[in-house]
């Protein structure tokens, strides 16, 4: 060989020893056995919906956990990728596909217009703009002091523009539920960014003050008034507003102790609860697993965020700190949010329960984040790959 050859490592194959290696199985477990009781619940609510073909949803669903589950795989065992780099990407096509909908691309489910729809194929971009704007704000809070301006006051300016795209975007479909969630993710991430607590409450103030002027002026949609009206008091209109409510209520709380068996719910065969493949899946746990599976799933979904939470406080860099830590906030605010929503602790607003509700797009999206949570803790990540 002559001097100077340069010699090229030959690619090497796909190696899945080193992607089962790279998942960290304290958030691979609990999320398999989350997408897998799912799928049963999903499929014990939506037989009834499709008479000819008591399968459907049982076949949708689980091809969307097992889409997930793949992506997941390879996002925790991708070893250089580097999400700083197509992070802000992410976040212009969101908000690109956020806009489309408000064209007539879009479709309307439920009074809100959230969906693009190409034949039989259904999307829901609100769902990816969730850990799109994870990125983009860790991408623009996470910058190491000796590269710019250490000050989280000095960012404060352009994250809360950067924030302020998607979740506008997404009150004008309307969709309460998920603008929510983006505004709980800004705020945790700036509070993790290290900005003060004084702004922090500020801009908390700022959103409820923004949201009763919205109420005062008519801003709101019709359904989004009863809603907000139905969460004070429900009793006041049982067969209007408030039946959601107390259906779902009495439902979770039919169970028992170990719950009537599944596909044995009554409540849940009879239809009684609107929407409980989706937002009021919780409810066809409560009564058909009991108060004992009930939990099981908020253990399994504590297990996963306890597990992120530690990951995000071993982070070597204030990026994936920031990744991690919205990451987390994102799936805890929503997770509050769809059981609250059972429990009658928090308004109707539409978000579905992380990896157990029916839905490939909040589905893929969120085990696609746990795929990015493993490839931050893990050790066999490379010191370059996190370099700031």
């Amino acid at each position: 060989m002559r001097a100077g050859t340069v010699v090229r490592d030959r690619p090497r194959a796909f190696d899945w020893r080193s992607r089962v290696r790279a998942l960290d199985w304290r958030i691979c477990l609990p999320a398999v056995a989350l997408c897998a009781t799912g799928v049963l619940l999903v499929w014990s609510s939506t037989r009834a919906l499709v008479p000819d073909d008591p399968l459907t949803y049982l076949r949708r669903q689980l091809g969307y956990a097992c889409a997930g589950l793949v992506l997941m795989a390879a996002l925790a065992g991708a070893g250089h990728w580097s999400p700083r780099a197509w992070g802000v990407p992410a976040y212009l096509v969101c908000c690109a596909g956020l806009l489309a909908v408000l064209t007539p691309l879009g479709l309307t489910v439920n009074g809100s217009t959230s969906w693009l729809g190409l034949g039989a194929f259904r999307f829901q971009p609100s769902e990816p703009a969730k850990p799109a704007l994870v990125l983009a704000l860790a991408a623009l809070l996470g910058t190491a002091p000796d590269e710019g301006d250490p000050r989280p006051a000095a960012r404060l300016p352009a994250a809360l523009a950067v924030a302020g795209v998607p979740i506008g975007l997404v009150m004008l479909q309307p969709d309460l539920g998920t603008a929510l969630i983006l505004s709980a993710i800004t705020l945790g991430m700036l509070l993790l960014a290290g900005t003060p607590w004084r702004w922090i409450g500020a801009l908390a103030g700022g959103a409820v003050a923004a949201a009763a002027l919205a109420w005062w002026l008519g801003l709101l949609k019709p359904h989004q008034v009863r809603r907000l009206m139905s969460f004070v008091d429900p009793a006041a209109d049982p067969q209007g507003a408030g039946y959601n409510a107390i259906q779902a209520l009495e439902t979770l709380g039919s169970g028992g102790l170990l719950g009537h068996g599944l596909f044995h719910g009554d409540q849940t065969g009879g239809r009684f609860v609107p929407e409980q493949h989706t937002d009021f899946v919780y409810t066809v746990a409560g009564e058909e697993l009991g108060f004992t599976g009930a939990s099981a799933v908020l253990v399994l979904l504590w297990a996963i965020l306890w597990r992120g939470l530690r990951i995000a406080a071993r982070a070597t860099t204030p990026y994936d700190r920031l990744v991690a830590g919205g990451i987390v906030c994102w799936l805890a605010v929503q997770s509050a949010l769809n059981i609250g929503m059972v429990l009658g602790l928090a308004p109707i607003v539409g978000v579905p329960l992380p990896l157990v509700s029916y839905g490939g797009s909040s589905t893929i999206t969120c085990l696609a984040a746990l795929g990015v949570l493993m490839s931050i803790g893990g050790e066999h990540r490379p010191a370059s790959a996190v370099r700031l």
